[in-house]
């Protein structure tokens, strides 16, 4: 089988981003800027374990599912990149 990086991130049906929540877009936007969860967690005021609960319901809900072959976090910055285009 060969994997490619857009492989997961072809759409499925109509806008992915629709899927997700104000919050969940929130935190996505600030993973597209390079910020860490720690970072993020800073920066909106929560708890560490709150922006791994929040990025765990983005990755599902693109349906980004644990690889050893993708970074999840990359994927669902180029989800955000195709849907919202770049600015």
């Amino acid at each position: 089988m060969t994997l490619t990086a857009l492989d997961p991130i072809e759409p499925l049906s109509g806008q992915r981003l629709d899927r997700l929540s104000r919050r969940e877009l929130e935190v996505l936007r600030l993973i597209a800027q390079g910020l860490s969860n720690a970072a993020i967690a800073a920066q909106l005021y929560l708890a560490g374990k709150t922006v791994e609960t929040v990025c765990t319901s983005i990755f599902r809900k693109l349906d980004l599912y644990p690889s050893d072959h993708v970074n999840r976090r990359v994927l669902a910055v180029l989800v955000l990149l195709r849907e919202e285009g770049v600015s």
